[in-house]
């Protein structure tokens, strides 16, 4: 098993729960944590031991986006590129992984946060999380599929008032959207992640992952190809100089 320094990885009765281990700093996206959590959802994937996971986040909340203190600008595009593409490919551990994937969703999820919210087959949120995309303010681009699964999710003009104006939710209203699948109490968002997990844990192993393989290559076209383009864009972005004001600015 590999060894992780900011994401928690334990295993108990089939479940495996990934939990995101910055709370200082709201388990924003520095590059080690983008590459352990690929790393992660890859052993759980290969575990024989592991039927389900559950996703989340330690402290205040899921994941606070881009840690803007973290992050140095990408010098040249080969430096944006290489980053953009290890955001990507936790989408593609999480949604392409063959076993389903129950997010518990606490406090804030920002940007790349939120886009892994929905990546999750199952997204509970607690009562108090809040949600949003603020890349279009900050002249960059959403990552993690978000330009295909949301419209798939919430329909076209509710997917651009997302995407576009970068409004806050509350869970609640991200429930009647249709992006959270379910939302319980605070103090209760584990126990019902776990609950879910031991429904799923107990399905036959071919049919579940049957089921998760076929949903999602019958939208894997779909979904690549807007990984790709989101790819360009947010590439496309990190070079404007304009973009290094608006952050900071942030």
């Amino acid at each position: 098993m590999s060894h992780y320094d900011t994401v928690d990885f334990s295993v108990e009765d089939g479940i495996c729960t990934i939990t995101l281990n910055r709370p200082a700093v709201l388990n924003a996206m520095n590059r080690q944590l983008i590459d352990e959590v690929a790393l992660a959802f890859d052993d759980a994937d290969q575990d024989p031991e592991t039927s389900v996971i559950i996703f989340t986040g330690a402290g205040r909340a899921f994941c606070a986006g881009d840690d803007r203190a973290a992050h140095t600008h990408p010098e040249d595009e080969g430096q944006a590129r290489d980053l953009v593409h290890a955001i990507q490919r936790v989408t593609e551990t999480i949604v392409f992984g063959s076993k389903p994937v129950v997010g518990a969703i606490n406090g804030w999820a920002v940007g790349g946060g939120f886009s892994w919210a929905i990546n999750c087959d199952f997204p509970i949120w607690s009562r108090n999380a809040k949600g949003f995309l603020p890349e279009t303010s900050l002249n960059l681009f959403v990552t993690g599929g978000a330009t295909a699964l949301l419209p798939a999710l919430v329909g076209l003009n509710t997917a651009r008032e997302l995407l576009f104006l970068g409004q806050r939710y509350d869970a609640q209203s991200l429930l009647e959207m249709g992006i959270a699948w379910r939302v319980v109490e605070d103090d209760r968002l584990m126990d019902e992640a776990v609950q879910v997990a031991r429904k799923l844990a107990v399905l036959p192993t071919l049919a579940a992952r049957a089921m998760k393989r076929v949903l999602n290559q019958t939208a894997a076209d779909n979904l690549r190809k807007a990984m790709e383009l989101e790819t360009e864009a947010t590439v496309e972005g990190f070079m404007d100089p304009e973009t290094t004001r608006l952050l900071k600015d942030f």
